[in-house]
Protein backbone atom coordinates (compact mmCIF):
# COMPACT_ATOMS: atom_id res chain seq x y z
CA UNK A 1 0.00 0.00 0.00
CA UNK A 2 1.40 3.46 -0.52
CA UNK A 3 0.98 5.53 1.99
CA UNK A 4 -0.08 9.44 1.61
CA UNK A 5 1.28 12.31 3.61
CA UNK A 6 -1.07 13.39 6.79
CA UNK A 7 -3.60 16.60 6.68
CA UNK A 8 -5.12 18.80 8.75
CA UNK A 9 -8.27 18.83 7.42
CA UNK A 10 -9.66 16.80 4.07
CA UNK A 11 -12.53 17.72 2.07
CA UNK A 12 -14.17 15.14 0.25
CA UNK A 13 -16.32 15.98 -3.33
CA UNK A 14 -15.31 18.82 -5.63
CA UNK A 15 -18.32 20.09 -6.40
CA UNK A 16 -19.12 23.71 -5.60
CA UNK A 17 -19.58 22.84 -2.23
CA UNK A 18 -16.64 21.52 -1.21
CA UNK A 19 -14.80 23.71 -3.41
CA UNK A 20 -16.33 26.83 -1.66
CA UNK A 21 -15.26 25.21 1.80
CA UNK A 22 -11.89 24.24 0.45
CA UNK A 23 -11.74 27.85 0.35
CA UNK A 24 -12.66 29.53 3.08
CA UNK A 25 -10.68 27.52 4.89
CA UNK A 26 -7.51 28.01 3.22
CA UNK A 27 -7.93 31.68 3.15
CA UNK A 28 -8.71 31.74 7.16
CA UNK A 29 -6.11 29.03 8.35
CA UNK A 30 -2.63 28.13 7.89
CA UNK A 31 -3.85 24.50 7.58
CA UNK A 32 -2.86 21.43 5.50
CA UNK A 33 -6.03 20.99 3.71
CA UNK A 34 -6.72 18.43 0.47
CA UNK A 35 -9.64 18.31 -1.22
CA UNK A 36 -10.31 14.81 -2.61
CA UNK A 37 -12.35 14.17 -5.94
CA UNK A 38 -12.47 11.25 -7.85
CA UNK A 39 -13.08 12.78 -11.24
CA UNK A 40 -10.22 13.97 -13.27
CA UNK A 41 -11.81 17.93 -12.78
CA UNK A 42 -13.92 19.63 -10.58
CA UNK A 43 -17.33 20.41 -10.75
CA UNK A 44 -18.34 17.94 -13.71
CA UNK A 45 -21.78 16.62 -12.12
CA UNK A 46 -24.26 18.28 -10.54
CA UNK A 47 -22.47 21.80 -10.22
CA UNK A 48 -22.25 22.05 -14.09
CA UNK A 49 -25.20 20.07 -14.88
CA UNK A 50 -27.72 22.05 -13.41
CA UNK A 51 -30.12 25.10 -15.22
CA UNK A 52 -27.59 27.93 -14.52
CA UNK A 53 -30.50 29.92 -13.17
CA UNK A 54 -29.42 31.83 -10.49
CA UNK A 55 -32.43 31.43 -7.56
CA UNK A 56 -33.99 33.94 -5.31
CA UNK A 57 -35.49 32.30 -2.08
CA UNK A 58 -38.88 33.71 -3.03
CA UNK A 59 -40.45 30.28 -2.65
CA UNK A 60 -38.37 28.95 0.10
CA UNK A 61 -39.91 28.39 3.49
CA UNK A 62 -37.29 29.90 6.01
CA UNK A 63 -38.50 28.01 8.87
CA UNK A 64 -38.45 24.96 7.32
CA UNK A 65 -35.34 25.55 4.94
CA UNK A 66 -33.23 28.12 6.91
CA UNK A 67 -30.29 27.48 5.58
CA UNK A 68 -31.32 27.06 2.21
CA UNK A 69 -33.11 30.58 2.04
CA UNK A 70 -30.37 32.76 3.78
CA UNK A 71 -27.79 31.13 1.86
CA UNK A 72 -29.01 31.56 -1.41
CA UNK A 73 -30.50 35.35 -0.46
CA UNK A 74 -26.45 36.23 0.60
CA UNK A 75 -24.76 34.49 -2.27
CA UNK A 76 -26.17 36.32 -5.28
CA UNK A 77 -23.97 39.29 -4.96
CA UNK A 78 -21.09 36.90 -3.67
CA UNK A 79 -21.32 35.12 -7.36
CA UNK A 80 -21.68 38.16 -8.74
CA UNK A 81 -18.57 39.84 -7.66
CA UNK A 82 -16.72 36.37 -9.16
CA UNK A 83 -18.43 36.39 -11.89
CA UNK A 84 -17.74 39.95 -13.12
CA UNK A 85 -14.01 39.51 -12.11
CA UNK A 86 -13.30 36.51 -13.88
CA UNK A 87 -15.33 37.32 -17.62
CA UNK A 88 -18.20 34.55 -16.59
CA UNK A 89 -21.80 34.95 -17.84
CA UNK A 90 -24.42 36.45 -15.78
CA UNK A 91 -27.55 37.40 -17.63
CA UNK A 92 -29.87 38.67 -14.96
CA UNK A 93 -32.84 38.91 -17.19
CA UNK A 94 -35.25 37.68 -14.24
CA UNK A 95 -37.79 34.78 -13.41
CA UNK A 96 -41.61 34.23 -13.94
CA UNK A 97 -42.75 31.98 -11.38
CA UNK A 98 -46.61 31.67 -13.07
CA UNK A 99 -49.68 29.91 -11.84
CA UNK A 100 -52.05 28.11 -14.12
CA UNK A 101 -55.21 28.97 -12.06
CA UNK A 102 -56.84 30.41 -8.84
CA UNK A 103 -55.31 27.50 -6.28
CA UNK A 104 -51.90 28.41 -8.10
CA UNK A 105 -52.06 31.82 -7.43
CA UNK A 106 -52.81 31.26 -3.89
CA UNK A 107 -49.28 29.45 -3.86
CA UNK A 108 -48.14 33.16 -5.33
CA UNK A 109 -49.25 34.83 -2.48
CA UNK A 110 -47.41 32.60 -0.52
CA UNK A 111 -44.33 32.98 -2.12
CA UNK A 112 -44.34 36.77 -2.02
CA UNK A 113 -44.85 36.51 2.06
CA UNK A 114 -41.81 34.21 2.16
CA UNK A 115 -40.06 36.05 0.05
CA UNK A 116 -40.59 39.09 2.20
CA UNK A 117 -39.84 37.27 5.44
CA UNK A 118 -36.10 35.87 3.46
CA UNK A 119 -35.19 39.64 3.22
CA UNK A 120 -36.56 40.44 -0.61
CA UNK A 121 -38.49 43.86 -1.69
CA UNK A 122 -41.09 45.23 -3.45
CA UNK A 123 -38.46 45.72 -6.02
CA UNK A 124 -37.03 42.23 -6.18
CA UNK A 125 -40.59 40.39 -6.60
CA UNK A 126 -43.84 41.71 -7.61
CA UNK A 127 -47.43 39.65 -8.41
CA UNK A 128 -48.51 40.20 -12.31
CA UNK A 129 -52.06 39.00 -13.43
CA UNK A 130 -52.46 37.94 -16.67
CA UNK A 131 -52.53 41.24 -18.69
CA UNK A 132 -49.92 42.75 -17.44
CA UNK A 133 -47.90 39.60 -18.14
CA UNK A 134 -49.19 39.32 -21.58
CA UNK A 135 -47.80 42.89 -22.10
CA UNK A 136 -44.31 42.01 -21.05
CA UNK A 137 -44.28 38.09 -22.52
CA UNK A 138 -46.84 38.30 -25.00
CA UNK A 139 -46.77 34.65 -25.54
CA UNK A 140 -47.40 33.35 -22.24
CA UNK A 141 -50.71 32.12 -21.40
CA UNK A 142 -51.19 32.10 -17.77
CA UNK A 143 -53.73 33.21 -14.72
CA UNK A 144 -50.71 35.08 -12.88
CA UNK A 145 -47.18 35.46 -11.97
CA UNK A 146 -44.66 36.49 -9.60
CA UNK A 147 -42.01 38.40 -11.53
CA UNK A 148 -38.64 38.26 -9.78
CA UNK A 149 -36.22 40.63 -11.30
CA UNK A 150 -32.43 39.28 -9.74
CA UNK A 151 -33.38 36.12 -11.00
CA UNK A 152 -31.33 35.10 -14.10
CA UNK A 153 -28.57 33.06 -15.17
CA UNK A 154 -24.54 31.86 -14.88
CA UNK A 155 -22.29 28.65 -15.55
CA UNK A 156 -21.80 27.48 -12.21
CA UNK A 157 -19.03 25.12 -13.57
CA UNK A 158 -16.74 27.69 -14.36
CA UNK A 159 -17.68 29.99 -11.18
CA UNK A 160 -16.74 26.69 -9.36
CA UNK A 161 -13.47 26.38 -11.18
CA UNK A 162 -12.84 29.73 -10.92
CA UNK A 163 -13.38 29.39 -6.93
CA UNK A 164 -10.77 26.37 -6.94
CA UNK A 165 -8.20 27.99 -8.61
CA UNK A 166 -8.26 31.01 -5.76
CA UNK A 167 -8.09 27.86 -3.03
CA UNK A 168 -5.00 26.17 -4.98
CA UNK A 169 -3.51 29.39 -4.56
CA UNK A 170 -4.18 29.74 -0.98
CA UNK A 171 -1.93 26.13 -0.98
CA UNK A 172 -5.28 23.94 -0.74
CA UNK A 173 -4.09 20.62 -2.60
CA UNK A 174 -6.44 19.22 -5.10
CA UNK A 175 -6.54 15.40 -5.34
CA UNK A 176 -8.49 14.29 -8.61
CA UNK A 177 -8.69 11.35 -10.04
CA UNK A 178 -9.01 9.71 -5.96
CA UNK A 179 -12.41 7.64 -6.02
CA UNK A 180 -12.62 6.98 -2.00
CA UNK A 181 -12.84 3.49 -1.09
CA UNK A 182 -12.77 2.64 2.42
CA UNK A 183 -12.96 4.88 5.47
CA UNK A 184 -11.40 4.23 9.07
CA UNK A 185 -12.47 6.87 11.62
CA UNK A 186 -10.44 6.53 15.15
CA UNK A 187 -10.97 8.97 17.86
CA UNK A 188 -7.65 10.59 16.57
CA UNK A 189 -7.65 10.56 13.19
CA UNK A 190 -9.51 9.64 9.80
CA UNK A 191 -7.51 6.88 7.18
CA UNK A 192 -8.87 7.34 3.94
CA UNK A 193 -8.20 4.26 1.28
CA UNK A 194 -8.31 4.41 -2.55
CA UNK A 195 -9.24 2.24 -4.95
CA UNK A 196 -5.96 2.33 -6.25
CA UNK A 197 -4.92 1.06 -2.17
CA UNK A 198 -3.28 4.70 -2.35
CA UNK A 199 -4.38 6.02 1.08
CA UNK A 200 -4.18 9.35 3.33
CA UNK A 201 -4.62 10.36 7.15
CA UNK A 202 -6.43 13.37 8.46
CA UNK A 203 -7.10 15.17 11.69
CA UNK A 204 -10.68 15.72 10.28
CA UNK A 205 -12.45 15.40 7.41
CA UNK A 206 -15.90 17.08 5.80
CA UNK A 207 -17.99 15.13 3.70
CA UNK A 208 -19.61 16.74 0.60
CA UNK A 209 -19.89 14.46 -2.21
CA UNK A 210 -23.07 15.32 -3.72
CA UNK A 211 -25.30 12.69 -5.12
CA UNK A 212 -22.48 9.92 -3.35
CA UNK A 213 -22.55 11.92 0.08
CA UNK A 214 -25.32 9.49 1.84
CA UNK A 215 -22.56 6.46 0.30
CA UNK A 216 -19.69 7.90 1.77
CA UNK A 217 -21.32 8.81 5.81
CA UNK A 218 -22.09 5.28 5.49
CA UNK A 219 -18.53 4.31 5.10
CA UNK A 220 -18.15 6.24 8.09
CA UNK A 221 -21.05 4.14 9.75
CA UNK A 222 -23.45 6.85 9.97
CA UNK A 223 -27.03 7.30 8.49
CA UNK A 224 -27.47 3.78 7.93
CA UNK A 225 -30.96 3.64 7.93
CA UNK A 226 -31.56 6.31 5.67
CA UNK A 227 -31.53 5.50 1.64
CA UNK A 228 -31.69 7.87 -1.22
CA UNK A 229 -32.93 8.26 -5.25
CA UNK A 230 -31.14 9.13 -8.22
CA UNK A 231 -33.45 11.54 -10.66
CA UNK A 232 -32.09 12.67 -13.99
CA UNK A 233 -33.73 15.75 -15.15
CA UNK A 234 -33.77 16.27 -18.99
CA UNK A 235 -34.25 19.05 -21.21
CA UNK A 236 -34.30 20.15 -24.74
CA UNK A 237 -33.04 22.48 -25.99
CA UNK A 238 -35.16 25.21 -28.58
CA UNK A 239 -34.42 25.90 -32.30
CA UNK A 240 -33.12 29.82 -32.56
CA UNK A 241 -35.81 30.71 -34.22
CA UNK A 242 -38.54 30.13 -31.19
CA UNK A 243 -35.51 30.90 -28.52
CA UNK A 244 -36.81 34.21 -27.54
CA UNK A 245 -40.58 33.47 -27.85
CA UNK A 246 -40.16 33.95 -24.20
CA UNK A 247 -37.55 36.54 -23.07
CA UNK A 248 -37.71 35.76 -18.98
CA UNK A 249 -36.94 32.04 -17.23
CA UNK A 250 -40.47 30.35 -16.45
CA UNK A 251 -40.55 28.33 -13.82
CA UNK A 252 -44.44 26.70 -12.89
CA UNK A 253 -45.57 26.19 -9.29
CA UNK A 254 -45.43 22.97 -8.06
CA UNK A 255 -47.99 20.63 -8.17
CA UNK A 256 -46.90 18.01 -5.78
CA UNK A 257 -44.16 19.48 -3.67
CA UNK A 258 -43.56 16.79 -1.67
CA UNK A 259 -41.80 14.62 -4.22
CA UNK A 260 -38.85 15.45 -6.13
CA UNK A 261 -41.25 15.73 -9.66
CA UNK A 262 -40.08 19.33 -10.73
CA UNK A 263 -43.09 20.89 -13.36
CA UNK A 264 -41.81 22.17 -16.50
CA UNK A 265 -39.44 25.06 -16.76
CA UNK A 266 -38.67 27.29 -19.86
CA UNK A 267 -35.26 28.28 -18.93
CA UNK A 268 -32.70 30.67 -20.25
CA UNK A 269 -29.28 30.03 -20.73
CA UNK A 270 -26.13 32.11 -20.06
CA UNK A 271 -24.72 30.68 -23.01
CA UNK A 272 -27.78 31.97 -25.11
CA UNK A 273 -29.65 28.91 -25.60
CA UNK A 274 -33.35 28.40 -24.33
CA UNK A 275 -34.41 24.66 -22.95
CA UNK A 276 -37.11 23.15 -21.62
CA UNK A 277 -37.20 20.80 -18.76
CA UNK A 278 -36.36 18.89 -16.69
CA UNK A 279 -38.46 15.74 -15.52
CA UNK A 280 -37.53 13.33 -13.16
CA UNK A 281 -36.30 9.77 -13.82
CA UNK A 282 -34.99 7.12 -11.79
CA UNK A 283 -31.44 5.88 -12.35
CA UNK A 284 -29.49 3.60 -10.32
CA UNK A 285 -26.76 6.10 -10.17
CA UNK A 286 -25.78 10.00 -9.53
CA UNK A 287 -24.15 9.48 -13.10
CA UNK A 288 -26.00 7.75 -15.22
CA UNK A 289 -26.75 10.79 -17.61
CA UNK A 290 -27.60 8.42 -20.96
CA UNK A 291 -29.16 5.39 -19.55
CA UNK A 292 -31.25 4.47 -16.88
CA UNK A 293 -28.63 1.55 -16.03
CA UNK A 294 -25.01 2.64 -15.43
CA UNK A 295 -23.71 -0.91 -15.08
CA UNK A 296 -25.37 -4.40 -14.05
CA UNK A 297 -23.74 -4.17 -10.80
CA UNK A 298 -24.14 -0.65 -9.90
CA UNK A 299 -27.94 -1.67 -10.51
CA UNK A 300 -28.17 -4.24 -8.48
CA UNK A 301 -26.58 -2.62 -5.72
CA UNK A 302 -28.84 -0.28 -5.87
CA UNK A 303 -31.94 -2.79 -6.13
CA UNK A 304 -30.24 -3.91 -2.90
CA UNK A 305 -30.61 -0.99 -1.79
CA UNK A 306 -34.38 -0.30 -2.13
CA UNK A 307 -35.41 -3.32 -1.22
CA UNK A 308 -33.84 -3.33 2.25
CA UNK A 309 -33.98 0.31 3.17
CA UNK A 310 -36.38 3.10 3.73
CA UNK A 311 -36.91 3.60 -0.08
CA UNK A 312 -39.38 0.14 -0.06
CA UNK A 313 -41.91 2.58 1.93
CA UNK A 314 -42.19 4.79 -0.25
CA UNK A 315 -42.45 2.57 -3.16
CA UNK A 316 -45.86 1.42 -1.36
CA UNK A 317 -47.30 5.20 -2.35
CA UNK A 318 -49.29 4.76 -5.23
CA UNK A 319 -49.49 8.49 -6.27
CA UNK A 320 -44.87 8.16 -6.11
CA UNK A 321 -45.52 5.00 -9.03
CA UNK A 322 -47.74 6.92 -10.74
CA UNK A 323 -45.88 9.85 -11.00
CA UNK A 324 -42.89 7.98 -11.74
CA UNK A 325 -44.68 6.46 -15.15
CA UNK A 326 -45.49 9.60 -16.16
CA UNK A 327 -41.62 10.45 -15.66
CA UNK A 328 -40.26 7.83 -17.54
CA UNK A 329 -43.08 8.94 -20.49
CA UNK A 330 -41.52 11.95 -20.53
CA UNK A 331 -38.32 10.72 -21.14
CA UNK A 332 -38.58 8.55 -23.79
CA UNK A 333 -41.35 11.13 -25.77
CA UNK A 334 -40.11 14.58 -26.86
CA UNK A 335 -43.98 15.20 -27.57
CA UNK A 336 -44.55 14.56 -23.69
CA UNK A 337 -42.08 16.96 -22.54
CA UNK A 338 -43.13 19.79 -24.80
CA UNK A 339 -47.11 19.11 -24.34
CA UNK A 340 -46.21 19.97 -20.37
CA UNK A 341 -45.05 23.73 -22.00
CA UNK A 342 -47.51 23.98 -24.57
CA UNK A 343 -50.22 24.55 -21.31
CA UNK A 344 -48.53 28.14 -20.55
CA UNK A 345 -46.12 28.33 -23.95
CA UNK A 346 -48.98 27.32 -26.63
CA UNK A 347 -46.98 28.44 -29.72
CA UNK A 348 -44.48 25.91 -29.34
CA UNK A 349 -44.17 22.49 -31.43
CA UNK A 350 -42.10 19.30 -30.92
CA UNK A 351 -39.76 20.20 -34.29
CA UNK A 352 -39.10 23.43 -32.53
CA UNK A 353 -36.32 21.36 -29.81
CA UNK A 354 -34.29 19.50 -32.48
CA UNK A 355 -31.56 18.11 -29.50
CA UNK A 356 -31.41 17.27 -25.96
CA UNK A 357 -29.80 19.77 -23.34
CA UNK A 358 -27.58 18.86 -20.94
CA UNK A 359 -28.93 15.98 -18.58
CA UNK A 360 -28.40 16.74 -14.56
CA UNK A 361 -29.15 14.21 -11.71
CA UNK A 362 -30.65 15.17 -8.04
CA UNK A 363 -30.32 12.37 -5.47
CA UNK A 364 -33.31 12.91 -2.67
CA UNK A 365 -32.43 11.51 0.50
CA UNK A 366 -35.50 9.28 1.94
CA UNK A 367 -36.12 9.21 6.04
CA UNK A 368 -36.13 5.39 8.20
CA UNK A 369 -39.85 6.35 7.84
CA UNK A 370 -39.81 6.50 4.07
CA UNK A 371 -40.44 9.99 3.33
CA UNK A 372 -38.41 12.37 1.47
CA UNK A 373 -35.96 14.83 3.30
CA UNK A 374 -36.41 18.31 2.86
CA UNK A 375 -33.71 20.25 4.21
CA UNK A 376 -30.03 18.89 4.30
CA UNK A 377 -29.00 16.55 6.81
CA UNK A 378 -25.72 17.63 8.92
CA UNK A 379 -23.94 14.81 11.23
CA UNK A 380 -20.86 14.49 12.68
CA UNK A 381 -18.91 11.61 13.56
CA UNK A 382 -16.08 11.13 15.50
CA UNK A 383 -13.74 13.56 13.27
CA UNK A 384 -15.69 14.09 11.01
CA UNK A 385 -18.68 16.51 9.68
CA UNK A 386 -21.07 15.07 6.69
CA UNK A 387 -23.10 17.02 4.83
CA UNK A 388 -25.87 15.20 2.82
CA UNK A 389 -29.31 15.86 1.20
CA UNK A 390 -27.26 18.86 -0.43
CA UNK A 391 -30.30 19.75 -3.30
CA UNK A 392 -31.42 23.00 -5.16
CA UNK A 393 -30.92 25.75 -4.86
CA UNK A 394 -27.31 24.53 -3.51
CA UNK A 395 -25.37 25.90 -6.33
CA UNK A 396 -26.46 29.25 -5.96
CA UNK A 397 -26.09 29.26 -2.08
CA UNK A 398 -22.38 27.72 -1.65
CA UNK A 399 -20.78 30.38 -0.98
CA UNK A 400 -22.33 31.86 1.98
CA UNK A 401 -23.90 28.36 3.20
CA UNK A 402 -19.86 27.02 3.43
CA UNK A 403 -19.00 29.92 5.44
CA UNK A 404 -22.29 29.08 7.97
CA UNK A 405 -20.26 25.41 7.82
CA UNK A 406 -16.79 26.90 8.25
CA UNK A 407 -18.95 28.94 11.96
CA UNK A 408 -20.63 25.91 12.79
CA UNK A 409 -16.80 23.98 13.00
CA UNK A 410 -15.42 27.33 14.66
CA UNK A 411 -18.17 27.17 17.45
CA UNK A 412 -17.82 23.36 18.00
CA UNK A 413 -14.22 23.94 18.78
CA UNK A 414 -13.32 21.71 16.23
CA UNK A 415 -11.54 25.10 14.37
CA UNK A 416 -9.99 27.88 16.17
CA UNK A 417 -10.84 31.50 15.18
CA UNK A 418 -8.49 32.62 12.75
CA UNK A 419 -6.01 34.57 13.30
CA UNK A 420 -4.26 35.81 9.68
CA UNK A 421 -7.16 35.89 7.22
CA UNK A 422 -5.63 35.95 3.86
CA UNK A 423 -7.01 38.58 1.19
CA UNK A 424 -10.08 37.45 -0.38
CA UNK A 425 -13.01 37.95 -2.62
CA UNK A 426 -15.67 37.55 -0.11
CA UNK A 427 -15.84 39.12 3.46
CA UNK A 428 -16.40 36.30 5.80
CA UNK A 429 -17.11 38.26 8.90
CA UNK A 430 -19.79 40.29 6.59
CA UNK A 431 -21.60 37.18 5.47
CA UNK A 432 -21.81 35.82 9.29
CA UNK A 433 -22.79 38.81 10.91
CA UNK A 434 -25.90 38.37 8.15
CA UNK A 435 -26.34 35.03 8.29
Amino acid sequence: MIVMQKYDIAIIGGGVLGTTISYWLSTLYDLKICLIEKEHDVALHSSTRNSGVIHYPFYIDPKKKKNFARAAFLSHDMWKVLANENNIPWVQGGTIEIALDEDQHKTLEKYMALGKENGLTEEDISILDSNELKQKEPNLNCHSGLYCTKEGSTNYGLLTKSVSELSKNNGTNFLLKHNVKYIEETSKQVNIIFSDNSSLTANFVINCAGGNSLDVAKKFRLLKDYSDLHFRGEYWVADSNIANLVKTNVYTVPRYPEFPFLDPHWIKRANGETEIGPNAVPVDSPEAYDSFITDIPTALSKITDIVTGSTKKLLLNTDFISLISKEFLSSISKSAMVERVKKFIPAIKPEDFPKRGTAGIRTPVISPEGNFVSEMIEIEGKNSFHIVNYNTPGATGAPAYSAFVVKKLQEKGILKQPKNQKDSIWDFNKIIEQA
